[in-house]
């Protein structure tokens, strides 16, 4: 059997219950045609790049899949039956990485990040306070 790794978009109107059931549908389909599916990451509601048929979220699911090539073909012909399904990509690859992907390593780093902000939130964001004008601003403000 051959080893791919497929992505696709949910609408943003869709809930994360409804994501869930997407991918046990899509999951169901792959067990049937006779393959597994490794590990499943729900990246969330991500920002589009360009609006996709008026949408500008969408929520993210990656899924390793070892399953022979029908069993892929008929849920990418049911995922374009699907009205929820906007996108979706599936590659093969000669094998599955274990660890997180990119996207998930991405959000653990930018969490981390988030935890040490505070320190510019009490003080006006960082940026944009009164130390920050030139002295012309200043002056101007000064004689309002």
């Amino acid at each position: 059997m051959a080893l791919y790794e497929h992505v696709f978009l949910a609408r943003q109107d869709v809930s994360a219950q409804q994501v869930e059931q997407l991918i046990e549908q899509f999951k169901a389909i792959i067990t049937e045609g006779g393959g597994t599916i490794g590990k499943i990451e729900n990246w969330g509601l991500r920002t589009l790049a360009y609006r996709v048929n008026k949408n500008r979220k969408a929520h993210y699911t990656l899924m390793n899949i070892d399953a022979p090539h029908p069993a892929v073909a008929e849920m990418e012909r049911q995922m374009r039956l699907n009205e929820d399904v906007l996108r979706f990509l599936t590659l093969r690859v000669d094998e599955h990485e274990e660890e997180q992907s990119a996207m998930m390593q991405k959000r653990d780093r930018d969490d981390r990040r988030r935890g040490r902000g505070d320190r510019f939130e009490r003080d006006g964001g960082g940026r944009g306070g009164d130390r920050d004008r030139g002295p012309r601003r200043q002056e101007r403000e000064n004689e309002e």
